[in-house]
């Protein structure tokens, strides 16, 4: 075993020892940091608070804090660990409802939360009696059932580590939902990294993001970065200006964007003014990036790679990435597979798919299998009996291996027999220069079976013209893929991580008749 161990607590615990007062974390917004032995220290605090109040090994508990709390998150989700106990990361934008559904689903024991959240907590709490023990960061003496974080936070700080195996329970981790109810995604300690623990050279640089810290690619950014020598610079709200500020007064080596940030960006008038040129690498992820806005920020950063990663809450440590020699050259490819990991495309007849034809896209790498939480029906129409995991989305390989996405399989709008992939439109959309933002779905036509429906964010100093933007699409695609509906809207309906919600847009626009139309 190395001795910077097993488990991805175990790396906080290694840079504990060797870099103590090095700033492994910070918040960019609030102006504050944590050093390694500050997160080793409270967090091991916590623990203790946790197994004082009655949480047990595999016991389940939410953290349910907002972006702006990002420093309590991480010492929270170190600390639940330490305890031996399950972390179900909160969607803090969801309903009581809703709230209700994913906690009652995974039998939450304990909550941590703060005090803007803390009525919603509490009504939630009145509901489910599972929750044994509620912990708040301020505002818990207007409530007789909920623990004051600051006050009750035990004072020994030394190390504790329930003892776990690779088969334990580490997160449930639910799903964004982009098609409707999420599904409680089982990760276990084995297939929780995504890098693995590791020596790293410290490099005093930052890994700069602003993904929720619920999602899946917030919590990967709660250790990779220390795995990669960088500190962890986080941004609680997105502004393309203050990122443009942030990087150049901050200078990180490496940042993360969802395709929503990346489009605001390079939008953005001073998009070619500051200096950007510590960057190395920058990832975009979450969802599929318009291939224009890949080549503009790759021409922009010339020394640095610009990729467009793929990758799944389901498929867990298992990603794909882009070589920074290819990303000119296979524009609108996500890369090809790292390390072990395995991809096939199928046709409908489950026989696989030749080089560039459009399938069901595949996943496979041996020993991280993931499955749903208390859902054996679904887990079983995702993941095959011999490790493969359905991904749902639609794809296609190149002839030497290199992914592209085409789009969700629930996505795909078959007009009078013609295939067509959203994806396609959505990048000609935003090639017009007076679109900000675009999504593409199917609606109902009686005669074709679907028809194409374009709902458009036009940028704030365009006139929004809607002739001249079917006109643009007539030069640029088949007669079949253009939009017969066409719909202005001031934003597109996102989930957390800014994806797009594709199930709320069919009921903004109505089906039109046999003669194709235009809604605005």
């Amino acid at each position: 075993m190395a001795e910077w161990g097993d488990l991805q607590v175990d790396q906080l615990r290694f840079m504990a020892r060797r870099d103590p007062s090095e700033v492994a974390y910070r918040d960019l917004d609030a102006g504050t940091e944590i050093t390694f032995s500050e997160w080793d220290m409270r967090s091991n605090q916590l623990a203790r608070t946790l197994i004082n109040g009655g949480i047990k090994a595999d016991d389940r508990v939410s953290i349910y804090l907002p972006s702006e709390a990002a420093l309590l998150w991480i010492v929270a989700y170190s600390a639940v660990h330490k305890a031996g106990a399950v972390v179900v990361p909160t969607n803090t934008r969801l309903s009581i409802p809703e709230l209700k559904t994913i906690l009652g689903h995974s039998e939450v024991s304990a909550l941590i939360t703060c005090e803007s959240l803390l009525d919603t907590a509490v009504a939630v709490r009145a509901e489910l009696p599972s929750i044994k023990l509620m912990l708040s960061d301020g505002g818990a003496t207007d409530h007789t059932d909920v623990v004051d974080l600051e006050t009750a936070l035990d004072d020994d700080g030394s190390d504790i580590q329930i003892a776990r195996n690779a088969d334990d329970l580490a997160d449930i981790m639910y799903t964004s939902g982009t098609t409707g109810l999420p599904k409680g995604v089982a990760v276990r300690h084995r297939n929780v990294a995504t890098i693995p623990n590791r020596e790293p050279e410290w490099t005093g640089s930052g890994w700069i993001h602003g993904a929720p810290m619920f999602t899946f690619a917030g919590i990967t950014f709660i250790y990779n970065p220390m795995k990669m020598g960088l500190c962890g610079y986080y941004l609680p709200k997105f502004d393309a200006n203050r990122w443009f500020d942030l990087v150049q007064s901050e200078k990180p080596r490496m940042a993360f964007l969802v395709p929503a940030m990346a489009e605001l960006l390079v939008a953005h008038p001073r998009f070619s003014e500051p200096d950007l040129t510590s960057l190395v690498s920058i990832s975009i992820g979450s969802a599929p990036l318009a291939p224009q806005t890949l080549s503009t920020l790759q021409t922009r950063l010339p020394e640095a790679t610009v990729s467009n990663s793929y990758g799944m809450t389901e498929a867990g440590p298992a990603y794909i990435v882009m070589p920074k020699e290819e990303v000119t050259k296979r524009i609108g490819s996500v890369g090809r597979p790292v390390g072990p990991m395995e991809l096939k495309v199928l046709r409908e007849d489950g026989n696989e798919c030749d080089a560039r034809e459009v399938g069901e896209l595949l996943i496979r790498m041996a020993g991280t299998q993931r499955e749903y939480y208390k859902d054996p029906e679904a887990t079983a129409s995702t993941w095959t009996a011999d490790g493969w995991l359905r991904s749902g989305d639609l794809a296609y390989l190149d002839e030497d291996g290199f992914l592209y996405i085409a789009g969700r399989k629930k996505d795909l709008i078959i007009r009078g027999g013609h295939n067509i992939y959203p994806t396609d439109i959505e990048a000609v959309l935003l090639e017009h220069p007076g679109v900000q933002e675009a999504a593409v779905v199917g609606i109902p036509h009686d005669i074709l079976g679907d028809d194409v429906a374009a709902f458009v964010v036009f940028k704030e100093a365009a006139n929004p013209d809607v002739d001249d933007l079917l006109a643009f699409c007539s030069e640029r695609l088949a007669d079949y893929k253009r939009p017969r509906v066409v719909t202005v809207v001031k934003e597109l309906p996102r989930n957390a991580t800014g994806k797009v919600m594709k199930h709320r847009l069919g009921a903004l626009s109505s089906p039109p008749g046999q003669d194709d139309g235009v809604k605005t």
